[in-house]
């Protein structure tokens, strides 16, 4: 009976592919992205660090001066590559759903070449991008 329970468990493993990894990114590393935030108020914060993105989405309170010492604003359309993501470490308390946290590389605009932090929210690829920067 031990040998019938263990071949079945084995077998419904092998027939049912299982979920290796259960929270990937929505961007993989090299993809074009077009930064872009909401329609209320379309810039986007660009964040010096993946701790401070994802303090800053998830409610903590940040001081003026963090802001303007620790981000650069990229204007609604501004062109970016994905380098990393760091699926759903950012937890907004008006979401239910967690974000991915997206380090990037600005490719257009006045901080082109620069290096920083955004959410999955505030990238967007294909058909969902605004192409042109504003």
């Amino acid at each position: 009976m031990v040998r019938f329970f263990v071949a079945a468990m084995l077998a419904a493993v092998c027939v049912f592919p299982s979920v290796v990894d259960a929270s990937t990114c929505a961007l993989s590393s090299g993809e074009p992205v077009v930064l872009r935030a909401s329609d209320f108020d379309p810039d986007v914060l660009v964040w010096d660090t993946r701790q401070r993105a994802i303090d800053y989405v998830d409610g903590i309170p940040v001081k003026a001066a963090d802001v303007l010492t620790h981000t650069m604003l990229a204007r609604p359309g501004t062109h970016a590559i994905v380098i990393m993501c760091d699926p759903g470490s950012a937890k907004p308390r008006y979401l239910t759903s967690p974000l991915d946290t997206v380090g990037i590389k600005i490719t257009t605009g006045p901080n082109k070449g620069r290096y920083g932090w955004v959410t999955s929210g505030d990238a967007h690829s294909g058909t969902t991008a605004q192409s042109a920067v504003q």
